[in-house]
């Protein structure tokens, strides 16, 4: 947040983009040094923050650092480095509120994977929102003022009824009393709202609120509508943000706060749930495949990765849950990884439909390479840091039931098409017209494609680290639905 300020009050380009550069190094440090913090017995008070905001209405700055959120902050300092590195060559009108929104937009996504009151996490969740409607408004394409309003309509009318829900929840949760006497009625505290006294037809209705919330933000079929423009529109800087980082607050508000908070609800509804992410994998699939706009492909495929980690989750059996939080993480990277490549593509070329490339190999083969690695992730080929991810999420669907595991499978036969199809048609074939004289990659594409080349196979041969990271988190959502 401090990095997003001094970055409005800066007027050049370069220095901006610098300072923004520095301060997610910064973060990237403290989130790497957090790694050495993880026992809370010995190093609580390392990894919280507690501080009285609203004191009569039972409202804290809480925010802290446990095996879920680690794993996502960790996620996200990692993103931001690489999505600058990307944007290093490109020249942005007025780059210091540019630079400075996306700062804002990290320090967002970072409280919302570590709020642990509920005033606070809603807090964050728009702080994450509002910083990327300007981007997308601002400095997106042709048609962002119709795409962008979409999104944000969308995702603000999902906010409002989580809203809502967060109201009626506080309002069935117990008094907070602090140590100076005061007492307030209610409490907003993450502990209060796995405690709240709701009936089970009152989860039920909270159930539908905060789902509905997530979903969008997810997105799942059929909340998913805004998704393929809100892509192809904004700048893709922040498209990377949206695909890798944004798509992930469902997911994490589904894990941290639908399925613990609405245990009963959440074990009833979630055929429902499952089936509608199944639709998803399905669909954002053959969507996929029929695209000829590169962004539109990409935007697809994301809803149906989305969907098969979604399906895994409310299976909530054991290894699915631990399969949707590894794959949540290299998810993020190689989404970044395709974003940049298809960046890279569109600077240069000036286009982004695959009807009017072809032969990019022959001009730009280290750009091939790259995006080969990367695509072969995407479709979870062994050895990359897609294959664990898939295989413990389809595993974990088996187990709940074998039919929706099998038309789940179907979506890795599907990317696995789209994705080929798509490297055949822009990599290899005939040159065209748009392809014959461009330049390959500039070096600080080769820079952040190299390190997420390196995080693809470090994680695909030894993925034991995210799992320990994650493991604890495994088993508290587990507990809470036995």
């Amino acid at each position: 947040m401090l990095g997003g300020v001094l970055c409005f009050l800066i007027g050049s380009q370069k220095t901006s983009r610098e300072l923004a550069f520095v301060f997610s190094l910064i973060v990237l440090g403290i989130s790497l040094s957090s790694l050495c913090f993880t026992d809370p017995t010995k190093h609580l008070t390392y990894n919280n923050v507690n501080y009285i905001w609203l004191k009569y209405i039972g409202a804290n700055y809480y925010i802290g650092i446990d095996s879920l959120g680690r794993l996502l902050t960790l996620l996200t300092a990692v993103s931001f480095p690489l999505v600058l590195l990307g944007a290093r060559n490109q020249t942005i009108e007025k780059a210091n509120s540019f630079y400075g929104l996306m700062m804002l937009t990290q320090a967002g996504l970072m409280g919302v994977f570590m709020a642990l009151d509920a005033m606070t996490f809603y807090f964050f969740w728009e702080l994450a929102l509002i910083p990327v409607y300007f981007l997308s408004s601002r400095w997106g394409g042709e048609r962002r003022i119709q795409a962008t309003f979409k999104f944000f309509v969308y995702t603000f009318a999902g906010s409002l009824l989580m809203l809502i829900g967060i109201l009626y929840v506080y309002m069935h949760t117990g008094p907070r009393v602090y140590e100076d006497g005061t007492v307030a009625a209610h409490s907003f505290s993450l502990a209060s709202f796995y405690h709240a006294t709701l009936s089970v037809k009152e989860q039920t209705t909270l159930f539908a609120l905060f789902f509905l919330a997530f979903a969008i933000k997810m997105p799942i079929f059929p909340f998913h509508t805004w998704q393929p423009d809100a892509y192809d529109q904004a700048p893709t800087s922040v498209t990377m943000v949206m695909s890798a980082l944004m798509v992930k607050m469902g997911l994490f508000g589904v894990f941290r706060w639908l399925i613990p908070v609405f245990p009963e609800a959440s074990i009833a509804w979630k055929q429902i749930a499952i089936a509608l992410s199944v639709i998803g994998i399905v669909y954002g699939s053959w969507l996929a495949m029929k695209q000829d706009n590169l962004k539109k492909l990409i935007a697809y495929s994301s809803i149906a990765h989305i969907g098969l980690m979604s399906a895994a989750l409310f299976s909530m059996k054991e290894l699915a849950v631990q399969g949707v939080l590894v794959q949540m993480f290299n998810h993020g990277i190689n989404i970044i990884g395709m974003w940049l490549v298809v960046d890279a593509i569109e600077r240069k070329t000036g286009v982004k439909k695959m009807s009017e490339l072809g032969g990019l190999a022959q001009v730009a083969p280290t750009l091939t390479i790259f995006l080969v690695v990367i695509a072969f992730a995407n479709i979870a080929l062994p050895l990359t840091n897609g294959f664990i991810g898939e295989f413990m999420l389809l595993g974990g669907l088996y187990q709940y039931h074998p039919v929706w595991a099998a038309v789940a499978g179907l979506g890795v036969i599907f990317s696995a098409v789209y994705t080929l199809n798509m490297i055949q048609r822009v990599f290899f074939g005939t040159a065209q017209e748009n392809t014959h004289h461009i330049s390959d990659i500039q070096c600080s594409e080769w820079v952040a494609l190299s390190l997420i080349v390196m995080m693809i196979f470090i994680f695909g041969v030894h993925p034991q680290p995210l799992i320990n990271l994650s493991s604890e988190a495994v088993k508290t959502l587990l507990t809470t639905i036995r």
